[in-house]
């Protein structure tokens, strides 16, 4: 990956571009870095050994995006979410995605109130701002579907009545691989509402020993408490909409996203929505590093989980073993960058 520190700039609001309608203040960088700050060190220190999945957890809550979490049995998944979860003083609902679930359980219903004589409606779990759905991939492609319209229009419709979901909302699913038995597979429209996709990765030996250490003897979890409010969280997804994209960066973007879609290794692409969450996550990446604008490098960072659940190979990509993660990393090595301003296309190499 090529590194934007010496040109001034792709992405930063200088020279005669036009300015941003809102920059950040020094105050509002520190009060943003002491906020996620704390909320990093509390979640890892349950997760040991895995600082990029939790930056990535942190990207998608600040970008206001969802985040799937696949990765085989035991190595934290589920510990990711929680620690997240309860790291935020938000209402938190978890749910256990199984064969038997219904749509009524994950999004209410309306029941008969026979002293009124009316219909009340009973929220279901799905009515909290962080939602952990636990082996999503569990549950039958009807259960699976009662999640789409919340996790995109932040709403709830039942018998013609639309109920609001709070704010922030923010969906934490896990799911075991696809080929693990007793699975459903997350249908594409399923799959293209979460803004991220990370694996855990099994820890390093240093890692699992840590961990031996921190877990031999109770849950660390039991002792996790919150140490940010929701109104925090909402102050820092202002601050994160304000960050600066420059039309150049932009393009980019949608360059790379456009490359999935004529690439011969794919049948289909990554949709515009990707194109939005890639910007969002990106401008989510750069107040983390303390700046208020894009670079490139936001981009080319967070292209795999951002894109590559989206994709699907061919054929004949599956049967010479190519992962869509290995297609989108060939993709942005080959995509010319942003021209510096005034200045020519920049190349690598």
């Amino acid at each position: 990956m090529t590194s934007y520190n010496d040109q001034a700039e792709i992405g930063s609001p200088a020279g005669g571009e036009k300015q941003p309608p809102h920059r950040f203040q020094p105050v509002e960088l520190t009060e943003l870095a002491a906020v996620v700050d704390r909320v990093r060190a509390n979640v890892e220190s349950v997760i040991e050994g895995k600082p990029e999945a939790v930056r990535i957890a942190l990207t998608v809550l600040l970008a206001e995006g969802h985040l799937l979490l696949e990765d085989v049995p035991g190595v934290g998944k589920t510990m990711l979410a929680k620690a997240l979860a309860r790291s935020l003083d938000c209402t938190v609902r978890r749910i256990q995605f199984t064969p038997d679930l219904l749509p009524s359980d994950v999004t209410g219903t309306n029941i008969y109130d026979q002293q009124r004589h009316d219909f009340e409606f009973r929220p279901g779990a799905i009515f909290a701002q962080v939602v952990v759905g636990d082996e999503i991939n569990r549950a039958s492609p009807k259960t699976q579907s009662a999640l789409l319209e919340s996790m995109e229009e932040r709403q709830v419709t039942i018998d013609g009545t639309s109920y609001e979901l709070p704010s922030p909302f923010m969906v934490v699913a896990t799911q075991n691989p696809v080929e693990m038995e007793g699975t459903y597979p997350l249908p594409e429209a399923q799959r293209d509402r979460f803004m991220a996709r990370i694996s855990i990765g099994y820890p390093s030996p240093e890692a699992e020993l840590a961990m031996l250490d921190v877990h031999g003897g109770a849950s660390p979890l039991e002792d996790l408490q919150p140490v940010a409010h929701a109104a925090d969280i909402l102050k820092l997804i202002d601050l994160v909409r304000a960050v600066h994209i420059a039309d150049p960066v932009r393009r980019y973007a949608v360059d790379l996203v456009g490359a999935t879609r004529t690439s011969p290794e794919l049948r289909l692409g990554a949709s515009p929505r990707a194109t939005l969450h890639l910007v969002r996550a990106a401008r989510a990446a750069a107040a983390l590093d303390g700046r208020d604008y894009v670079t490139p490098d936001d981009i080319q960072r967070l292209a795999v989980p951002v894109l590559a659940h989206r994709l699907m190979p061919t054929a004949e990509t599956q049967l010479s073993r190519r992962t869509s993660e290995q297609i989108v990393t060939e993709l942005v090595a080959r995509l010319p960058l942003p021209r510096p301003q005034g200045g020519p296309a920049v190349r690598r190499g």
